[in-house]
């Protein structure tokens, strides 16, 4: 005689459910409570790099499309983004929506670059881009009134969290991201030297960097044939632009981004490198705050049941 099947024991259904959710995908037949976020195990992602490093930007992109849901692209609009986007747009395969942009805008841009935003809104009329600012203030002057002057030099930490750590994490949050493509590439030198093609954040989002394996060269040539729309800067001897406050041309030689921070002993502003020293900070306090709730919550309970 069969034994008899516990009530709390999963049907036959909530199985699948899981061996679906253990392989990393879900069909569409699945309920929507069970979808889980969008993973890559280690061996995966090992094997994507192998397979996708030899093929062109072009092709990433489209394996990106159909493959990743909740797919963006984040750009400050440097020459490697913009490329991105126009290659994005004369990619010819069925798709329900376009790629979406973010736009952190700190407030401190060139006004090269905010007139260049503009000028790529123009040129490609089906773009959709969101903008994502430091909370509570809308403009540079708004900024220092409530940070205090010149932030990045008396914390560039903290500048690096209000002005471009927090507004992406809340873009991320309110867009339901699950991946990014970004326009870092090994050429730009620093850390982005070993630079894989797809990367997962300790946070659990996909970085996507279709152009990881082109030169400057490559990406102003396909710029220049295509007649993407560039920032003035470029021209001026700017080859990677952020803040107007941390950014300087390069010399013949020097590395693209060797102009952002100059005399400092950075090369990332905290998006891409999430263990900042203030990202830490933030999460320690956090951790305290919680521990502090549960200690409280432990002695109320036990003064009650005494």
């Amino acid at each position: 005689m069969p034994s008899k099947i516990p009530s709390n024991y999963p049907s036959d259904s909530e199985m699948a459910d899981v061996r679906e959710t253990e392989s990393g995908y879900v069909s569409g037949s699945s309920s929507e409570h069970s979808l889980p976020e969008l993973i890559f195990t280690k061996p995966h992602l090992q094997f994507l790099n192998r397979q996708l490093q030899f093929l062109e930007p072009q092709d990433v992109l489209r394996w990106c499309i159909t493959t990743l849901p909740g797919l963006f692209q984040t750009t400050a609009f440097g020459l490697t983004g913009l490329v991105t986007i126009d290659m994005l747009s004369k990619l010819n395969i069925p798709r329900p929506q376009m790629v979406d942009l973010i736009f952190l805008d700190t407030l401190h841009h060139f006004s090269e670059t905010l007139a260049l935003v503009e000028r790529v809104r123009k040129q490609y009329p089906l773009l959709n881009v969101h903008v994502y600012r430091p909370e509570g203030v809308e403009t540079e002057s708004e900024f220092a009134v409530k940070h205090g002057d010149r932030l990045w030099e008396t914390n560039d930490e903290l500048y690096d969290w209000i002005a471009k750590v927090e507004p992406a994490q809340r873009a991320y949050r309110e867009l339901q991201v699950n991946a990014v493509l970004t326009g870092r590439r090994r050429s730009q030198g620093g850390k982005r030297g070993d630079l894989d093609v797809v990367e997962v954040d300790e946070a659990g989002l996909i970085k996507i960097n279709p152009l990881a394996n082109w030169t400057f060269s490559q990406v102003k040539e396909y710029a220049t044939a295509n007649n993407v729309p560039y920032n003035e800067l470029l021209d001026r001897g700017y080859k990677s632009v952020g803040d107007w406050h941390s950014t300087q041309p390069v010399k013949e030689g020097e590395d693209e981004r060797a102009g952002r921070w100059k005399g400092k002993e950075k090369t990332e502003c905290g998006i891409h490198n999430p263990r900042s020293k203030y990202a830490q900070f933030l999460r320690e306090q956090e951790l305290k705050r919680q521990e502090e709730v549960l200690s409280h919550a432990l002695s109320e309970g036990l003064t009650s049941s005494s």
